[in-house]
């Protein structure tokens, strides 16, 4: 009886910490990611956005994507990539407002995906 208890208290402390871990490290893992999305944002909205900037973040995604696989959906994964290749293409050819509509929907998803793996009710039920 003793080993049981004791058994089930390391499994949910292992649990918890297991938990924990993965909250913070999506959050920073995530949390680069954003600013550089927003200030992409900010240019596009400028007009002031280049290829390169598209690039950037591009290249800030790859790398976050390679430790992210582990925890996130391919399919989220997937996302944003065809997102970012499209807004590279309409800041080259310097269609703003579609380039903005798809910069927002990127900043979007990079501010919604990280709270999908906070411990709260919502997540939990």
């Amino acid at each position: 009886m003793v080993k049981s208890t004791v058994s089930m208290i390391m499994v949910a402390i292992i649990l918890a910490v297991s938990a924990a871990f993965e909250m913070r490290f999506i959050h920073g893992e995530f949390n680069d990611f954003y600013v550089c999305a927003d200030t992409l944002y900010e240019k596009i909205e400028e007009k002031t956005a280049t290829e390169d900037d598209v690039y950037a973040l591009q290249k800030i995604w790859i790398t976050a994507k390679s430790r992210l696989h582990a925890f996130i959906s391919h399919n989220e994964i997937k996302e944003f990539d065809m997102w970012i290749s499209e807004t590279i293409k309409l800041v080259r050819n310097e269609m703003w407002e579609e380039a903005l509509a798809k910069a927002e929907v990127i900043k979007e998803l990079a501010e919604q995906i990280p709270k999908t793996f906070d411990v709260s009710l919502a997540n939990i039920f």
